[in-house]
């Protein structure tokens, strides 16, 4: 049964950037990236839609980056003063409703449904709203309305930058037909390809498939294609997110060389670590600890076992079986937890960034936690 809300999914256009280019209107018409340096192995994190038609993305190697576009300008990030917009442009969300769920600084679900503003119109609500943020933060923002969170975020992209879209309850089977699969959340290149293989292009196709079909194609992951395929998604809008892990990397100038070298630069990571786990000890409990390992090639792995600490032996123990995959020198080295609420909610979702870099095969092993003297 699909239930019907109004929600509206803002999403602001190429967030860090847009801040850098109202900071400094030169930049305006030049291809910028935010990100890390070419001479360093920095990543892009995001950049403007000048660099966007050289072929530059988010998580592109920003040395790649600048031999796309030579004349590409590579801003630093500046966290604390995105946080700030960040902070103004909740400020605005919340004048019209208290239902929000961030899902990155530049990123939210909002639910009006309820909302009174405008006699309760969501895309009229939605025009204020971007209004509001382009007068007091001075940047542009994209919003998607839709009856549920599905939609909404795929509505959003679909006029930017500096637009909306709005996807009616009535116009839900029709859009969401000739919706190519890969636009579905969770169908990443592996699903993608299978589906290929069975002819499924669209979610015309998947409710061709049928319910029982798909479960027995996709397993668990079919119930959901299928209720995705008619446009249906009950989740609600979550204004107390649950994060599920917490970490700390470092891509190094130089690849370490041997594990030796990776085991000493540990502690400067940990001590990271450990500090930004300060502020989650009386909302989360450690589940378990991971190491984090790119070698030069770009292909990665990473190693957990169950743990209620942060260990050090522990992490020397996972970078040492980490290592061990591939034997060869080390661009990134990362460390973490896996986090439980102490009020446990397992219907919340994961917390979301602004940029995603899943770019290595990744392979996971438990070990038993190692014991101290």
């Amino acid at each position: 049964m699909q239930l019907t809300r109004k929600i509206i999914h803002c999403d602001c256009d190429c967030f860090y950037a847009s801040i850098e280019m109202r900071d400094n209107p030169d930049l305006a018409n030049l291809p910028i990236a935010v990100g890390g340096s070419p001479s360093r192995r920095g990543v892009v994190a995001t950049c403007n839609y000048e660099a966007r038609k050289f072929g530059i993305h988010s998580a592109m190697a920003s040395g790649m980056a600048r031999k796309l576009c030579p004349d590409l300008i590579i801003i630093r990030p500046d966290m604390e003063k995105y946080r700030k917009a960040s902070e103004l442009i909740h400020k605005v969300f919340k004048h019209y409703t208290e239902l929000i769920e961030p899902l990155s600084l530049d990123e939210a679900f909002l639910d009006v449904s309820d909302c009174i503003q405008f006699d309760g119109s969501a895309t009229r609500i939605a025009e204020a709203i971007r209004q509001e943020v382009r007068d007091s933060v001075g940047i542009t923002i994209s919003a998607g309305i839709a009856p549920n969170k599905f939609l909404a975020k795929i509505a959003s992209d679909w006029e930017k930058p500096n637009g909306q879209f709005v996807i009616r309850p009535e116009q839900v089977s029709a859009f969401v037909a000739t919706l190519p699969v890969k636009k579905l959340h969770g169908v990443g290149k592996v699903t993608a390809a299978k589906m290929k293989r069975l002819g499924i292009e669209c979610c015309e196709d998947l409710r061709q498939l049928g319910e029982a079909e798909l479960r027995k194609c996709f397993g668990s992951f079919g119930d959901r294609l299928y209720n995705l395929s008619q446009g249906i998604d009950n989740r609600a809008v979550q204004t107390d997110r649950i994060r599920k892990s917490l970490s700390v990397e470092n891509t190094f100038a130089e690849d370490l060389p041997s594990l030796e070298s990776c085991l000493d630069a540990l502690p400067a990571l940990e001590k990271q670590l450990l500090k930004r786990i300060q502020s989650l000890r009386d909302r989360y409990q450690i589940q378990k600890q991971f190491v984090k390992i790119k070698f030069h090639d770009f292909v990665g792995t990473t190693v957990e076992m169950i743990s209620s600490t942060t260990d050090t032996n522990n992490y020397r123990a996972l970078c040492e079986l980490g290592f061990a995959r591939g034997n060869k020198p080390v661009r990134l080295l990362g460390m973490g937890v896996r986090l439980i609420p102490i009020a446990e909610n397992s219907n919340k979702e994961n917390d979301g960034d602004q940029l995603s870099l899943s770019l290595e095969s990744r392979a996971h092993e438990q070990i038993p936690p190692t014991t101290t003297a």
